[in-house]
């Protein structure tokens, strides 16, 4: 098959000229067989004046096309171009008939059998241009359209969609047609949902999963329902324009290769938030996140779309602010910026500092597979991060009013950032241009430095800047409490502008223990302390009453370790510290897990890695020790968890696998028993056969990818060739199974046994990624990256397959980033 084409971004603004699209009519047949099914596609548009078009499609075979009646020659198919040759002005139907694929990898029409019951579902994701795997299309944004779409379906099962379904008869489904949305918007899931439904508003709300997973889903209906309804009615307060479908539904469907899609009326999730085990409040509260996040696009990415894919940011930055600051004003989760601190802003950072980095929002984005490449942190984290900031220096009623206005103005149709930039204008006095230069249009992390000067009686606070944006600020003074020394308290907080027009005021009292620059988080730069304050960080942390307070400290530490201003063994003996005194579970999870996938695994030379683990696993044995009484269950997990994954000796893991609990507890559930299998597999203290009696304990899907992990896992050459040619040199695996076999592979316990593949890996990974296209490639720069080897040797290895081998845009992305933090690690081992 010839090579699938990129859309460049000219090429779309020229079609979009050209071409309004009316209508399309979409016929699915599902009960062809295993590997395909049946696409027919009537696209009703008009042509603007006589010209030369394409449309997209990317079948298995193309059956037949015509145009306005008169068939089309199906051979002229030049990899997913069909071309349109010789229009005239005026209306014209476009019919295609197709067999597609269906895929294994989350792309397109994804389709997945249960090894539970054996029990089949099928999805689509047909984000960027995979719509055109499913039906014909002109595929690009701007192009809104309604669809009208039927679905035939084995008996038994059910069909959700954009819209409301019908079942008609003989297992045929027809879904109310769509107001105008974009084609990489629609949506289809079909199979034998467990479904539990209610109404709110007057509009029908569903959740959905597989039937294996139905007992999982009724015990936490409840919660899912009562955040949808929440976060339903905040944003009724928010937005004068109502909710623009015709039902929400919410499927957990297998398999997925994000956290969620947005799709109008039909948000699919990863069905592991429908949770088979333990896990934490902060976990739930993760999942609640991404409900008010995806239920944010419904006004901002589908009501009012991007019109080219350099505005990525217009989507996925507002719903991430709006999901997280609704989520705080709507529901019980109303610590959630603290997370968003610790994990996703830490995320942004990193990002920003590689040479992968890029703005906000870009001056231009040429083609699809270059915009693929930009969801990443600064999309979401950074580009939240700056919302954040503008809301602090705009405030939040003239936000609203603006954000409002630019739904008035483009409601069902496509916007860009000078829209929505002139939108926020119209609600304020503020120069809102000019900070959308300064913080959209550039790139990089802007650090402020905090100087004290003290006198007696007074005390004065220089922040430098190293950037170029302007901040506003809230400084946060603490004093050591008296009583106990270790206590920090609050003795003020102020706002204050960065860069300052005036000389900074003195202000009264004696100089603080602390002072905290960006205390309550609000805007986005690395912060570096004053001397006093950074000693005062190093000894006291845990005594900062507030958790986003300390989430901005821990941040601090954490950038002073990437830039070798910390000493990692230092970071470390900081959390061995006050970790046992923390008592947000964000911060824990955040914390633990820098100071053991970067500080123990990268950063620390190898022959220092035992003591590190020692220490790891002495600071989780101490927090299990401290929550023997049962009130907080959710801390006590997370210990346990960095405890297996931390432990160098096996006895006491393989003790609790044997007795099925950790003893006062939790008993083991099938996450914590996979995840002690697979260190025990690191570690050489199991074997297959135990890992074929655990996967018969449990068949499920995540049992499957349990076991893959276990065996890549396992200290074992044999067992490593295998792994090897199942990721590499075969297609079978799903991208959940290639994802846990990479995850098992790379072990820094077992470098030696896998130096070889070191070097196969680059010539390996090329290939693939070229084979199996890009979530696949995407998954191979990630989780198959030896990322255990910091040696320079592999530098070099890796820079030589970036200016020699050509990988494919979503895999030569993630191994420049790979290699730049790779490249860091080698930096601050050397520091």
């Amino acid at each position: 098959m010839a090579c699938m084409s990129v859309l460049t971004r000219d090429e779309a603004q020229n079609r979009a000229q050209l071409l309004d699209v009316h209508r399309y009519t979409v016929e699915l047949d599902l009960t062809t067989g295993d590997e395909t099914f049946a696409s027919r596609t009537l696209i009703r548009f008009t042509a603007r004046t006589d010209a030369d078009t394409f449309v997209e499609v990317k079948p298995h075979e193309l059956r037949s096309v015509t145009l306005d009646g008169e068939p089309l020659d199906t051979g002229t198919l030049d990899g997913d171009r069909l071309p349109l040759k010789n229009l005239t002005a005026g209306e014209h139907e476009l019919r295609v008939d197709a067999v597609m694929r269906y895929s294994r990898t989350g792309e397109g029409m994804h389709r997945f059998t249960d090894p539970t019951d054996g029990e089949t579902y099928v999805y689509t994701q047909l984000f960027m241009d995979d719509v055109q795997r499913v039906f014909a299309a002109f595929d690009q944004p701007d192009l809104k359209s309604v669809f009208d779409l039927t679905v035939k379906a084995p008996e038994g099962w059910t069909v959700l969609a954009n819209g409301i379904t019908e079942h008609t008869g003989d297992g045929v489904w027809k879904a109310a047609t769509t107001p105008r949305i974009s084609t990489y918007l629609v949506a289809v899931a079909a199979g034998p949902w467990h479904s539990v439904r209610t109404e709110h508003r007057g509009l029908p709300f569903g959740i959905h999963c597989r039937r294996s997973l139905a007992p999982y889903l009724d015990a936490d209906a409840d919660e899912l329902l009562d955040v949808t309804r929440a976060c339903f009615d905040r944003y009724h307060e928010k937005f004068e324009e109502p909710y623009p479908f015709d039902s929400y539904d919410q499927a957990f469907v297998p398999e997925f290769n994000a956290g969620a899609m947005e799709n109008p009326g039909l948000v699919t999730f990863r069905d592991e938030f429908v949770y088979r085990s333990a896990v934490t409040d902060t976990e739930r509260q993760t999942r609640a996140m991404v409900i008010a996040h995806e239920m944010a696009h419904m006004w901002f990415g589908d009501l009012v779309t991007l019109k080219w894919w350099d505005d990525i940011w217009l989507n996925e930055s507002f719903a991430e602010y709006m999901g997280y600051q609704t989520l705080t004003e709507a529901t019980r989760f109303t610590d959630t910026w603290t997370d968003f601190g610790v994990a996703r802003k830490a995320w942004g950072y990193d990002a920003d500092q590689r040479p992968s980095t890029h703005p906000v929002a870009p001056e231009a984005v040429e083609d699809t597979a270059s915009a693929l490449l930009n969801f990443d942190g600064i999309s979401y984290a950074k580009g939240a991060s700056a919302l954040r900031q503008l809301v602090t220096w705009l405030g939040e009623k003239d936000f609203l009013a603006g954000i409002n206005t630019h739904f008035a103005r483009h409601k069902f149709g496509n916007a860009t950032l000078a829209d929505f930039i002139d939108s926020l204008s119209a609600a304020t006095e503020r120069d809102v241009h000019a900070w959308a230069d300064a913080w959209l249009r550039t790139t990089g992390v802007d650090t402020l430095t905090a100087s004290v000067a003290a006198v007696p009686g007074t005390w004065t606070l220089t922040l430098d800047r190293d950037g170029s944006r302007p901040h506003r600020v809230t400084v946060g003074v603490y004093d050591r409490d008296l009583g106990d020394g270790r206590t920090l308290t609050l003795r003020e907080r102020y706002e204050t502008d960065v860069p300052h027009d005036a000389a900074p005021e003195p202000r009264p009292g004696t100089r603080p223990a602390l002072v905290v620059p960006n205390d309550l988080d609000l805007t986005y730069a690395k912060i570096r302390f004053d001397e006093t304050s950074l000693e005062t960080a190093l000894r006291g942390l845990s005594g900062i009453p507030d958790a986003v307070t300390r989430a901005v400290v821990w941040n601090s530490l954490r950038d002073m370790v990437r830039d070798g201003e910390l000493a990692p063994a230092d970071y470390l003996a900081t959390a061995c510290a006050h970790l046992p005194e923390e008592t947000d579970l964000a911060l824990v999870a955040g914390v633990l897990a820098f100071a053991s996938a970067h500080i123990a695994d990268r950063y620390l030379k190898q022959e220092e890695r035992p003591a590190a683990l020692t220490a790891l696993t002495s600071l989780c044995r101490d927090i299990i020790r401290r929550t023997e009484d049962g009130d907080n269950p959710g801390l006590r997990l997370i210990a346990v968890r960095h405890f297996i994954d931390a432990a160098a000796h096996p006895d006491t893991i393989a003790a609790w696998l044997a007795d099925g609990t950790v003893p006062g507890g939790p008993e083991l559930d099938p996450e914590l028993r996979w995840r002690v299998l697979a260190r025990l597999a690191v570690l050489g203290a199991t074997d297959e056969s135990a890992i074929a009696a655990e996967l018969d304990r449990d068949p499920s899907a995540t049992g499957q990818e349990g076991a893959a992990r276990c065996r890549a896992a396992l200290p074992d050459a044999d067992a490593k060739a295998r792994a090897w040619d199942a990721m590499f040199h075969s297609d079978d695996l799903s991208n959940y199974l290639f994802t846990a076999t990479a995850q098992g592979f790379w072990q820094p316990e077992q470098a030696d046994l896998v130096r070889p593949y070191v070097a196969r890996y680059y010539k390996d990974a090329v290939k693939l990624a070229a084979r199996r296209g890009p979530a696949i490639a995407e998954a191979t720069g990630r989780w198959a990256f030896p990322a255990h080897a910091v040696d320079a040797e592999h530098l070099k290895l890796g820079e030589k397959c970036l200016r020699k081998a050509d990988p494919t845009p979503a895999l030569r992305r993630k191994l420049v980033d790979q290699l730049d933090d790779l490249s860091r690690a080698l930096r601050v081992r050397e520091g």
